[in-house]
């Protein structure tokens, strides 16, 4: 049994229909899964087809589910081409990208595989894509090739190149419709832990287990683990291209990517909306959920900025870093850019479009955290609740692969 518990209104999963009588929140759950992104109902879907009997309740502090991070991504099914061999990032990678088609499949879910070209435009990036190719046949990448200008062409008549990595199993789809269908999967003592919301509703449970994305610090810091890694946010603001212009792009075309910041560089994404969205940069959000260039949270501003490890990340890259915020200013400077893969392209073809924001995680020494980190609390209460502290990209892709290793997780160390 699950129920969702989603900002003021408490929702039976599966159904728009509000449970009228609060007082069936003050209840007994076996585990409590806080935070209703694609990572938490992924996992909470794992545990229910492994353990039917049990209960449980999901907990989100928003009214709907999946409305931050697995809503506001590019949409695209990675295929595993960028990550280290052997990773457990690359390993669920290439294993979500698998499940999720299933899924679609299986929940006749709408998906593309429009494919992806990864593009080098100079001669001194080939030697990049060559290693991609290699790192992505380490991987098990399906049906990953190499081409040269004439296979740009073929795939891409508009994009222009001198060899490309093409990936014809990458595709796109929407993950919140994702999130949403698994949501709606119900099939399926003591209760030391209370969870309170701001009005006093109560829940009881055995155990938590959080997927907090952006608020991924400061829960397990409540619980009285570290606060690090530190979440910082960083937005990307997309540019859209105008429904006229759709034809320059028939899938994803992606850049060789900078070693420094494998997850930046501006691309061509073809959304399933019928949408074409380019970019984007990566500026420092002033707020943790600020999709806008204007939306500013005193506290999370000052986290930002006080924190040691971005303070070095900056000095670190202060060029790079000022480079980004100009092309956010002047989209002209990101056309610039996108005109090296489609040289037809002008400023005329594209407007300002939304933006995403990514829960960076960051250790002290200004390093990214690149893969996935789990935490968990101490004595009779602390050993109950478990952490999923960072799930970096592709999360979406790998959602379902991450929820098989976090149920692992949780039912090794809650033993259930």
């Amino acid at each position: 049994m699950i129920r969702t518990f989603c900002g003021a209104t408490v929702k039976a999963v599966g159904t728009a229909r509000p449970i009228k009588e609060v007082r069936r929140l003050h209840s007994s759950y076996d585990v409590a899964v806080v935070g209703g992104g694609i990572v938490g109902l992924a996992t909470v879907r794992e545990l229910i087809l492994r353990h039917p009997t049990l209960s449980f309740i999901l907990l989100e502090k928003e009214k709907e589910l999946a409305v931050h991070q697995s809503g506001h991504n590019s949409g695209v099914i990675h295929s595993g081409i960028y990550y280290t061999p052997g990773s457990l990032k690359a390993r669920l990678c290439v294993r979500g990208a698998t499940l999720a088609y299933e899924y679609c499949d299986k929940k006749g879910l709408p998906y593309k595989k429009c494919g992806k070209l990864i593009v080098a435009t100079e001669q001194e990036e080939i030697p990049r894509l060559q290693a991609l190719y290699e790192r992505g046949m380490k991987n098990n990448v399906r049906d990953l090739s190499i081409v040269d200008a004439k296979g740009i062409r073929e795939r891409e008549p508009y994009c222009r190149g001198i060899m490309a990595l093409d990936s014809p199993y990458t595709g796109i789809v929407d993950w919140r419709m994702v999130a949403l269908r698994q949501a709606g999967s119900t099939e399926g003592m003591k209760y030391p832990i209370a969870i309170r919301d701001k009005k006093g509703r109560e829940v009881r449970c055995r155990y938590v287990l959080t997927c907090g994305g952006l608020y991924s610090d400061r829960l397990s810091q409540i619980s009285g683990c570290s606060r690090e890694p530190r979440i910082v946010p960083f937005r990307g603001d997309y540019l859209v291209l105008k429904p006229e212009k759709h034809y320059l792009v028939k899938g994803n075309i992606y850049p060789v990517p900078d070693p420094r910041f494998p997850f930046l560089g501006v691309h061509f994404t073809p959304r399933m909306d019928g949408s074409v969205w380019l970019g984007p940069n990566a500026v420092l959000a002033f707020k943790r959920e600020g999709y806008k260039v204007y939306d500013f949270n005193a506290r999370d501003f000052a986290d930002a900025l006080s924190f040691r490890g971005l303070q070095k990340l900056v000095m670190k890259n202060v060029v790079y870093g000022m480079g980004e915020m100009y092309r956010g200013i002047f989209i002209g400077a990101q056309v610039k850019i996108l005109q090296k893969y489609i040289p037809e392209l002008s400023l005329s073809d594209v407007l300002r479009g939304p933006a995403g924001v990514r829960a960076q995680a960051l250790d002290r020494d200004g390093n990214l955290v690149d893969d996935f980190v789990f935490d968990g609390g101490v004595g009779d209460v602390g050993s109950r609740v478990l952490h999923v502290r960072n799930a970096p990209s592709p999360a979406a892709t790998s959602s379902l692969a991450i929820a098989e290793m976090v149920a692992d997780e949780v039912e090794k160390r809650f033993e259930l």
